[in-house]
């Protein structure tokens, strides 16, 4: 007896992957506010708590593969159905002359609609938060000998001299900027002889063998490399007469820095604001469907205690991701 297979629906597979990544992309939204609602000075013993957290991240082996695999492809897969989902839905929560469908008293038609409209607030929020953050404002790391050093271009203000202090943060402006690198050049030419020396050893050939003179000139060396790669870090950025370069021991340090700079500006906290109301909405509103479409609930009681945990999550998360946006802009701004 033959048997047949059926084929596979290849929107229903879409619809189900798209939901998968939807799970883990909220999972990864919960360790993002929460180390993010740590990013207040005064909170969590000077951004203790946010600045472990992010060194933690950034140390891990194979960052950028992990970035690419468990961050990049979800993302990426989501909007691209989400995307085709926005053209192909169409909305029925809201009045209608006749020619369309209007549900206007179901509770989730209106959440069906606001899964829309909050998925083009996230589709040009990620975009725009990506390009900020992981690119245009992203601290520049430069390796030296016995320590790395992280530069990032910030605008001057008040708190900051006290900030930098409490953090272990060196400030440069222009006239800094300057004078280093007049230093760094005259070093360079009062010592063209420990370099070209220096150089020779580098590129000599086997065998080799332990000299006390060469190792106390290959130290030199190693300073006059570690001053030119620091001028470097500090002129990876141009700044005007309002900013300056800030240069910390960690990374994570630096990220507190952009955020605390970020946050400075009332537009951008209204941004950001809204950027996390659809993102948090939008996550934890998919999670509820998530649960029914993969038959996790299926009683209406069952349901209905679903959408109360959902939405209470979503609150405690809102809580939290704004709390790194307004806790910054109104704690930080005064210290």
């Amino acid at each position: 007896m033959a048997t047949t297979t059926l084929p596979i629906n290849r929107a229903f597979a879409w619809r189900r992957v798209h939901s998968l990544f939807g799970l883990w992309l909220v999972i990864f939204l919960m360790e993002h506010l929460l180390t993010n609602s740590q990013a207040a000075l005064l909170i969590g013993a000077n951004g203790e708590g946010f600045i472990r957290a992010v060194n933690f991240l950034k140390n891990l082996p194979y960052l950028h593969v992990i970035e690419i695999i468990l961050l990049g492809v979800p993302i990426l897969l989501h909007m691209v159905w989400g995307i085709h989902i926005l053209f192909t839905s169409k909305m029925n929560s809201t009045s209608s002359d006749g020619s369309r469908p209007a549900l206007k008293k179901y509770s989730r038609n209106h959440a069906y609609s606001w899964q829309r409209i909050t998925s083009w607030i996230l589709l040009i929020g990620i975009i725009a938060h990506v390009g900020y953050m992981r690119f245009y404002m992203y601290p520049v790391a430069v390796e030296m000998g016995k320590k790395d050093a992280y530069f990032v271009r910030i605008s001057m203000d008040p708190g900051l001299y006290t900030v930098s202090d409490r953090l272990g943060v060196k400030l440069y402006d222009q006239e800094a900027i300057r004078a280093f690198k007049e230093h760094v050049e005259s070093q360079d030419t009062h010592m063209q002889g420990v370099v070209k020396q220096g150089e020779h050893i580098q590129e000599s050939a086997p065998p080799y063998h332990y000299e006390e003179n060469v190792a106390e000139l290959m130290n030199k060396y190693q300073i006059l490399e570690d001053q030119n790669a620091y001028l470097k870090g500090l002129e990876s950025r141009s700044i005007d007469k309002n900013q300056v370069i800030a240069e910390a021991s960690d990374f994570g340090t630096a990220t507190l820095l952009i955020v605390r700079d970020s946050f400075k500006s009332p537009f951008k906290c209204i941004l950001y604001t809204l950027f996390v109301l659809a993102a948090v909405y939008h996550g934890f509103n998919g999670l509820w469907s998530f649960l029914i479409t993969w038959g996790i609930v299926l009683k209406m009681r069952s349901q209905s205690q679903a959408v109360n945990w959902c939405y209470g999550a979503m609150f405690v998360l809102c809580f939290l991701g704004l709390a790194s946006v307004w806790g910054t802009y109104f704690i930080n701004l005064r210290n």
